[in-house]
């Protein structure tokens, strides 16, 4: 199944956007009445026939399913961009191949890199989306300072995960249970600040290892996106 993204799809008849009509002729070499199978992002999955090509496609909607693969938990991760933003755009596609819901990049005390391009991100993530033939679309947020995601109101477990010794500091796999509602912070290469992680702490946020092992900052960001889900399996 090859799977177009259309987060402004109407009923009955759609019209595909320029590059993805061109995708779906060029790429695909597909003629009128094919059928196409498309998603909003937000959880439903169209499967439409072919009325016209050209420089734009237009398919008529047969059939819809919703909650497509709809995932019994809700998982953010907030995480500090790398300076080789290679590394960060590898996590961003691979987070949403195994399925998250929200990426907020953040701003640290530590941080190597206080600037990314959202635009790009997001872009990765709908290919990604599309790949994996998933139906929800993770949100990109803008760059946000660690302060404001501290403080920002989240229904659920709102861990931090850092290096430092502490005795309050758990195993993630055992904070995190299935259908949780997951916040995780991850910090940058030098990971979080001392002050950062008391900020944290007395906000309600639990301290959390991901294991001895010492992970790259996009390697420790996977690895909890990739906990979460086999939590919930």
């Amino acid at each position: 199944m090859q799977l177009f993204y259309a987060p402004e799809i109407t009923l009955p008849e759609y019209t595909l956007p320029e590059e993805e009509s061109r995708h779906c002729e060029k790429v695909l070499r597909k003629v009128v009445g094919d059928t196409l199978h498309l998603t909003d992002g937000v959880g439903t999955i169209y499967t439409a026939r072919i009325l016209s090509t050209g420089k734009r496609c237009t398919v008529r909607i047969e059939q819809q399913t919703e909650n497509f693969e709809q995932r019994p938990y809700h998982l953010t991760m907030a995480v500090a961009p790398t300076k080789n933003i290679d590394r960060f755009e590898w996590f961003a596609e691979k987070a949403t191949e195994v399925g998250i819901d929200r990426i907020i990049p953040i701003e640290c005390e530590h941080s190597e890199r206080r600037i990314i391009k959202c635009e790009r991100i997001d872009k990765i993530v709908v290919s990604a989306m599309k790949q994996s033939l998933k139906a929800y679309k993770p949100e990109v947020a803008p760059m946000t300072p660690l302060k404001k995601v501290i403080e920002m109101p989240f229904e659920g477990k709102r861990l931090i995960a850092h290096c430092e010794k502490s005795e309050s500091r758990q195993l993630l796999k055992d904070v995190v249970k299935a259908g949780d509602n997951v916040l995780l912070l991850i910090g940058p290469e030098g990971d979080f600040s001392m002050a950062e992680i008391e900020a944290a702490r007395k906000a309600g946020f639990i301290e959390v290892s991901l294991g001895e092992m010492r992970l790259r900052t996009e390697t420790a960001a996977l690895t909890g996106v990739i906990h979460t889900s086999f939590i919930n399996l």
